[in-house]
Formats: structure tokens, C-alpha cells, sequence
């Protein structure tokens, strides 16, 4: 499927960036990507959900085409407030809302803040508290921590991404270096600001998501993988507890980053549920 690339001017004149598959007149689905990942990231869920739909990816601030702005900025607060910026640009009333871990986060206070803008939400492997406690946020924090800033060739960066993502598939990994890395004198660098975004990590306090999800006014499925050491089976049934407007699914042999380990499986997952509900709407 084609991409299309474009740009717009927030709020407060930052340049962003956003990438669109599919039909223009198709139900429109908007997209965040996680912590340190990138627009282009979503390519095979817009060639999977095809024609009936618009997909749009932004590439959050600070990361790919995007600007980069002060590490204090790169908050749940002014994250959202791009999204809304977004939207606008877009022109969108109703939408399709996915979003991934950071993405997760910043689609969950989209639709607290917002209600009534969605058709259905997609969460990927992200509740509350998972970026605070539990394993998989202490190694978020040591990677922030521990993430070189430059590489001496691609096969030194090519080896961080399978020492530290032994899931990712060959496809998810030529991506990786394709748009979150970049060939500089020095060598081979981040494209995002990597040393702002882990600023931001180790010191901003985590948003609390429990009013999100219990304010939750439209379909909201939560995708966990069986693997995961971010959002806990526990959290997956609080969740529903909390509202009944909560479905969730476990993709097997997948870790905190489902789409990147099991992409056909997690792919098909969104599309069966966004036909669904879709559905139901017309109904």
C-alpha cells in the first residue's frame, strides 16, 4: 500500500509529521506509536485493515521527521495536546484511536479528555501502572539509561536491536534501522532524540490510567502479549472489572512489543474487532 508523507504546525509551532495508507474516504484510524518508535512502525496493520479504511501515523514529538523539543515537554500533558492538534488538522469527528505502550498511554487521556470523539480504541500492552512498577518498567528505565547515543557501524546497531528485542522478526528489524536510526560522521545515530526522551523517562512521573479506563465511553480492546513483561494478566482482569466497555486478548509467544514479535497474528486481532465493532455502529 502506498504511504503518503505530510506535516502540520501544532499549538505551540512545533513541525510533526504523519504518514497515511489506505482510502481517503475509508473509516479513519489514527496511530501512536510507543517510547522510541516511529510512524512507519504501523505499515503492515494499514496493508492489513486495506482499503476500508484511512490510516494515519504520527511520528510523535521528538521522534522520526518530527521535531525535537525540551526534554520537560515529552509528557502525557503535551502529547495529547498534539494529538488534538492532530485531529483538528485532519478535520476528524469520529475515528479509530490504536496506540502502543507511550502511544497507549497518550490514546487513553485522548479519549478521558475527549469523550465521544471515538469509534473504538486498540491498546497495546499497556494499563495502569505499568510504567511505574513491575519488571518490565525497571527495564524500560535501565535501557533508558544504558541506550548508546551512537553506534560505530550498522552491524553494531543492528546487533543492540537483537540483544535487546530477541522477538523481533527480520522485518521488524530492517524497519528499526530503516526509520529510528541514521548515518551521521560520527557514525550511526538515533533519528530520535533519544537523550531528551530518556531524560524524560527516568525523571517525569507516569500518568495514572485508572480514570482513563474507567471513563472509557467507547469499545476499547486491550492486546497483551503472553510474554509480556509490562502489563500483567491481574491488570488485564481489572480492567474489565472496572468497565464494561473493556474486551482483551493474549497473542501467544509475543512480549511487550506484540506487533513487532507476532505482526500477522496481532494484525488480524485489530482488523476482526475494528470489523466488529464497525459493524455493530451500522446496526
Amino acid at each position: 500500500m502506498s504511504e503518503n508523507s505530510q506535516f502540520f504546525i501544532n499549538r505551540s509551532g512545533m513541525r510533526l509529521h504523519y504518514v497515511r495508507w489506505g482510502n481517503p474516504s475509508g473509516v479513519p484510524v489514527l496511530l501512536l506509536h510507543g517510547l522510541r518508535s516511529y510512524a512507519q512502525t504501523w505499515a503492515p496493520l494499514a496493508d492489513a485493515l486495506g482499503e476500508h479504511y484511512c490510516c494515519h501515523a504520527l511520528d510523535q514529538r521528538g521522534r522520526g521527521q518530527s521535531d525535537w523539543a525540551e526534554a520537560s515537554s515529552y509528557r502525557t500533558e503535551a502529547y495529547v495536546s498534539d494529538l488534538e492538534d492532530w485531529v483538528a488538522h485532519l478535520g476528524l469527528e469520529r475515528f479509530v484511536l490504536v496506540g502502543h505502550s507511550l502511544g497507549g498511554t497518550n490514546a487513553l487521556e485522548y479519549a478521558r479528555l475527549n469523550p465521544g470523539r471515538l469509534h473504538a480504541l486498540v491498546i497495546e500492552d499497556i494499563g495502569p501502572g505499568s510504567s511505574i512498577r513491575g519488571e518490565g518498567a525497571e527495564r524500560i528505565r535501565r535501557e533508558m539509561s544504558q541506550t548508546p547515543l551512537v553506534f560505530p557501524d550498522w552491524d553494531s546497531a543492528a546487533q543492540f536491536w537483537r540483544q535487546s528485542r530477541p522477538g523481533l522478526s527480520a522485518d521488524g528489524l530492517a524497519s528499526r534501522l530503516t526509520y529510528s536510526m541514521k548515518q551521521t560522521p560520527e557514525g550511526i545515530e538515533w533519528r530520535h532524540d533519544q537523550k531528551g526522551i530518556a531524560e524524560a523517562r527516568l525523571s517525569i512521573t507516569p500518568t495514572d490510567l485508572w480514570p482513563a479506563v474507567r471513563a472509557l465511553d467507547c469499545p476499547t480492546l486491550f492486546i497483551r502479549g503472553s510474554r509480556s513483561d509490562f502489563l500483567p494478566l491481574a491488570t488485564l482482569e481489572a480492567m474489565k472489572e472496572a468497565n464494561p466497555r473493556v474486551q482483551t486478548a493474549e497473542i501467544a509467544d509475543a512480549s511487550h512489543y506484540v506487533h513487532d514479535d507476532q505482526g500477522e497474528v496481532f494484525n488480524q486481532v485489530v482488523a476482526d474487532y475494528l470489523r466488529d465493532q464497525l459493524l455493530q455502529l451500522q446496526q
